[in-house]
């Protein structure tokens, strides 16, 4: 481990991921251990146009006595090279490997034995399929997911020339394509614009990078995965606002509000995920949960630590059972 670009305590370890089209692939895992050993591990995944800064989430994990973990994928954050398509991929299964191995390190290099994976957005999306796919090997504990990205938000009569689209990955996959950009969500939360939180904004754009076909195909494919059904072997707590905006031009709206996905889509298909989801559901809460108003961020924390402390206790305590979720239904608390 190397110092992270955040500073001590955070270090980083750079994860060696071989090569494809574009040449070199690296993924980075970044650490933040505690004042006190400890045996219980968070691993966050962050989401599209993104990269891990959050430094008061991994606090709270910390001072809860967690130690903390942060991946940034390949191609995106610290892990993005000169020579590489920002945010590309042609499959959310290529982030297996190091999704594989940041799990590794965790628990048999520093020897964790209880691990929580947090997800946001397109992370929410990419570790609830992972984490399907590894079901049975006790590497999971626990699923948070803020804001899972299961649908695309767009009108149902854009839909089909959408996928039109997207049907010709395969023969044009690098090809951009227009869609809305995220300004306004961008400028609700850096504090060069109209929000409270300092980042790089050449990892994490104000109006993201371009979209293009392959990566759509990817996200659709991994979507019509998760809404067909998945057998998730742990504990999930689903987050998202209770509010979606919808609109071109900046009002205050947008300080309260999904601006990047449809909260509906979210609550739709949590409980296509497993036997044991719980959906909480935010007034007030920003598409990044962590990232919106201090009122409501405080209250994520406090349901966010009512459920750890319940579904994802100490090893040794007894869990919290709960009957199987129905079908099409799953526990739902709003803030």
């Amino acid at each position: 481990m190397e110092t992270d670009v955040l500073g001590l305590p955070y270090e980083r370890h750079t994860i060696d991921l071989g090569t494809d089209d574009e040449g070199a692939v690296i993924a980075t895992l970044v650490r933040r251990r505690g004042d006190t050993p400890s045996r219980r591990a968070v691993l966050y995944v962050h989401g599209f146009v993104d990269y891990f800064f959050q430094t008061h989430l991994a606090d709270f994990f910390v001072e809860r006595g967690w130690d903390f973990y942060a991946l940034d994928l390949r191609k995106y954050g610290r892990s993005l090279l000169e020579h590489q398509t920002p945010n590309f991929c042609r499959s959310l299964t290529d982030y297996y490997p190091e999704l594989d191995e940041a799990v590794r390190i965790i628990r048999e290099v520093d020897g964790h034995d209880q691990l929580l994976v947090a997800g946001h957005s397109t992370g929410g999306l990419v570790t609830s399929l992972w984490a399907h796919s590894r079901s049975g090997q006790g590497l999971v504990d626990g699923l948070f997911l803020n804001s899972p990205f299961f649908d695309f938000n767009v009108p149902w009569l854009l839909r089909r020339p959408l996928m039109k689209i997207v049907g010709r990955a395969g023969r044009r996959p690098y090809r951009a394509v227009p869609v809305p950009t995220l300004g306004l969500y961008g400028q609700s939360l850096h504090s060069d614009y109209r929000g409270e939180w300092t980042y790089d904004l050449a990892w994490k754009p104000l109006n993201g990078f371009p979209v293009r076909t392959g990566w759509l195909e990817a996200i659709r494919r991994g979507q019509a995965r998760l809404r067909a059904g998945l057998s998730i072997d742990a504990p999930v707590l689903v987050a998202c606002s209770t509010r979606t905006f919808r609109g071109r031009d900046w009002t205050e709206d947008v300080r309260v509000s999904d601006a990047v996905l449809d909260v509906e889509h979210i609550v739709r298909w949590a409980p296509r995920l497993g036997p044991r989801v719980m959906i909480a559901r935010f007034d007030g809460g920003l598409h990044d949960l962590t990232l919106s108003g201090k009122d409501v961020r405080t209250e994520v924390f406090r349901e966010l630590g009512r459920w750890v402390d319940a579904f994802v206790p100490p090893q040794g305590t007894p869990e919290v059972s709960v009957p199987p979720a129905p079908e099409d239904k799953a526990d739902v608390a709003t803030h």
